[in-house]
C-alpha cells in the first residue's frame, strides 16, 4: 500500500518559470490587435477618401410645412443604391445613431443626436421598402426601412429601425405616395 501513497504524493504541477515568455506573448498580441485595429481606422478614412466627391448634405428649410409622419429609432447607414454592403462613410453617413425621421411635404427631415442631420428634399425621393439588411446589420425580413433617394449624381439606400418596427410598413406607403404624387405633378 505504501508505493501507492507515495506515487500520489510525489505528483505536482510544475511551477511557472518563463515568466518572460508569457509576458512577451501577452505585449506581441497587444501589439497585434493594435495594429488591426489602426488598419481598419485607415480603411474607413480611405473609403470616406474615395467618397469625397459627395456633395454637402441638404439641411431641412426654416418652414418645411406639416408633419406627416414622425418616429424614432436607429439610424443603420447609408449605401449606394442596391448594394447593400457598399457603405458611404463620407459626410458622416456612415456613422450609426439614434434617430428621429420626421416626413413633412418637404421631405425627409433626419435628426441624428451626435451625428450630422441631413434633409431629403421631396424631389430627390425615389423608393421606400422594407428590408432585412444595410452594410453590417441584418434582421428580420422587414425589420429595417430602406429609404432610396438621389444626393449629386448617386442613388443612395439609408437604413432606418423604427423602435415601433409596426411603423414601418406606414412609412412606406407614406413616403412612396409622396413619390407617386411628385412623380404625377410634374408629368402635368
Amino acid at each position: 500500500m505504501t508505493p501507492v501513497i507515495l506515487l500520489a504524493a510525489e505528483k505536482k504541477s510544475a511551477e511557472v518559470t518563463d515568466w518572460a515568455a508569457r509576458v512577451g506573448w501577452l505585449v506581441g498580441l497587444a501589439l497585434f490587435v493594435a495594429l488591426v485595429y489602426w488598419l481598419m481606422r485607415e480603411g474607413w478614412k480611405w473609403r470616406g477618401t474615395l467618397q469625397g466627391d459627395l456633395p454637402e448634405l441638404p439641411t431641412a428649410p426654416e418652414d418645411p410645412g406639416p408633419v406627416k409622419l414622425s418616429m424614432t429609432g436607429r439610424y443603420h447607414g447609408s449605401t449606394t443604391a442596391g448594394q447593400w454592403l457598399d457603405r458611404i462613410v463620407a459626410r458622416g453617413l456612415g456613422i450609426r445613431s439614434r434617430v428621429e425621421l420626421t416626413l413633412t411635404d418637404a421631405g425627409l427631415d433626419v435628426v441624428r443626436p451626435g451625428a450630422t442631420d441631413f434633409f431629403v428634399p421631396r424631389e430627390a425621393l425615389r423608393e421606400a421598402l422594407l428590408g432585412k439588411g444595410i452594410a453590417g446589420k441584418v434582421l428580420t425580413e422587414g425589420g429595417l426601412l430602406v429609404v432610396t433617394w438621389a444626393h449629386g449624381d448617386r442613388l443612395i439606400d439609408s437604413g432606418f429601425r423604427s423602435d415601433h418596427a409596426a411603423e414601418h410598413a406606414e412609412w412606406v406607403d407614406a413616403i412612396n405616395s409622396m413619390i407617386n404624387k411628385t412623380e404625377t405633378e410634374g408629368a402635368r
